[in-house]
């Protein structure tokens, strides 16, 4: 027991003592604070304004379009815009940012455009914006209300999408409203009247109880990823670490003061015990972050709340982990004890690999319908609940019969794999020089 626990020791502070564990495992939560923040940051950023010139020859769409382009109306017009509906909360919060700087995007140049012919504007124009007196020009079609017309803009900011889409977006809501106007229907009626629903989304769990279904995928989704970003990391980690005794032959030396069993249980206890500690650290610093998020979400007037994680449910996601993690560097190190290099072994790693994205792919159905038969199979399922599950309780908690039934079927895999391991382990360390047949690996298993 002394030499499994020296052992587990020598493990875990190789790899949590190194610079790069702390590296990962601060850069990650600084990453996820810099996607959350910069793009903020990026969009509050002001431009210069674009300096343009409208050519209205009917002088009934400029006026309108200039309206749309105010500070108030065009955030109006993009939070009511048909494509802002399907964005995420934080999404929206920054197109109203944007709308709300939209006003001060563009200044309007005053240009008389009386009998000049449209060659003779865009010649003119396009001159003033190479001597840079003018930044963009907008030539209305006389037949604006006419299928085939065409609303020319030219502009040396061609690259600026967002004042762009917003510019075009004013633009179709002024000719909208000039149709209105002609056909004389009441344009407020018309905006009354197709008015979006009030639409509210809440989750009813087997128990009956209410909870909102706002942020479930995206934190879900985060789960998911963080289960087998860690999974696939660690699990090759052990393959590397197999291969390197091997190669150097230390295992000879470490056979001689500790079995093979003890050896490959210390390593995968140790390193196992420092991905549960990355782990944690990450979990914990999501969980302040997300705090931090709420709180700058509910000074913007964004409502945003997030699903319930309790204790329970934390302790599950390092349960699940742990599971996984068992299965998966077994499985490494079984494929690591067969190879003689680490690039034999990296070919044989597709297939955890493989597991590993197919149950990262399962837990999108887990998240649409946590109480669907597929989801029930497949967070039980070895090899796939250590993902599944986690994001199905997350979702929507299952009975605890199925979670006790996953961490069962889960458990008894590690057992039948740290049992395969460990006799080709033992035999296969020793062996140099060539990488071990299907017949041979069979034989060890064999072995008494």
């Amino acid at each position: 027991m002394r030499k499994f626990l020296a052992v587990v020791k020598h493990e875990y502070k190789k790899i949590v003592l190194k610079w790069t564990f702390l590296l990962a495992t601060l850069l990650f939560p600084v990453l996820g604070a810099a996607f959350a923040v910069i793009p903020a940051l990026i969009f509050s950023i002001k431009g210069e304004p674009t300096r343009m010139v409208i050519v209205d020859p009917t002088g009934k769409i400029a006026p309108r379009l200039k309206e749309n382009l105010s500070k108030e109306k065009t955030a109006k017009i993009s939070l009511r815009d048909e494509s802002a509906r399907d964005l995420s909360v934080s999404s929206q919060g920054q197109m109203k940012n944007i709308a709300e700087q939209a006003g001060e995007t563009f200044n309007f140049i005053e240009y008389s455009a009386d009998a000049k012919s449209i060659e003779q504007l865009r010649s003119e124009l396009t001159g003033k914006i190479t001597d840079k007196e003018i930044d963009a020009y907008l030539i209305v079609p006389p037949n604006y209300d006419s299928p085939a017309a065409k609303f020319d803009f030219f502009s040396r900011k061609a690259g600026d999408i967002i004042s762009n889409s917003i510019l075009e977006r004013a633009t179709n809501g002024a000719v909208r409203s000039q149709r209105l106007a002609d056909a004389n229907i009441e344009e407020d009626k018309v905006k009354d009247l197709s008015r979006n629903v009030n639409f509210s989304k809440t989750t009813i769990n087997e128990k009956g109880v209410e909870k909102s279904g706002e942020g479930i995928f995206a934190v879900a989704f985060i789960i998911g990823m963080m289960m087998y970003i860690l999974l696939m990391a660690y699990g090759q980690q052990i393959l590397a670490a197999v291969v390197e005794e091997k190669e150097t032959r230390i295992a000879e030396i470490l056979f001689s003061s500790a079995k093979p069993f003890e050896l490959m249980m210390g390593k995968l206890v140790g390193v196992g015990l420092a991905g549960l500690t990355q782990l944690a650290i990450w979990i914990f610093s999501a969980l302040v972050l997300a705090g931090i998020g709420l709180s700058q979400m509910s000074a913007m007037g964004i409502n945003f709340s997030m699903p319930d994680i309790t204790p329970l449910t934390v302790a599950y996601f390092f349960i699940f982990f742990l599971l996984g993690f068992f299965i998966y560097a077994t499985i490494y190190a079984l494929i690591g004890s067969m190879v003689t290099t680490v690039q034999e072994g990296g070919q044989f790693a597709m297939i955890p690999i493989v597991l590993l994205v197919f149950g990262f792919y399962m837990s999108f159905t887990v998240i649409r319908d946590p109480n669907s038969t597929a989801s029930f199979w497949v967070s039980i399922a070895p090899f796939l609940a250590p993902i599944t599950m986690p994001v199905r309780i997350l979702a929507e908690t299952p009975p605890f019969w199925q979670i006790a039934l996953a961490i069962l079927l889960n458990g008894l895999a590690i057992a039948g794999l740290v049992w395969l391991a460990a006799r080709v382990y033992r035999v296969g360390m020793l062996m140099y020089g060539k990488r071990a047949t299907i017949p041979e690996v069979w034989k060890w298993i064999r072995q008494a």
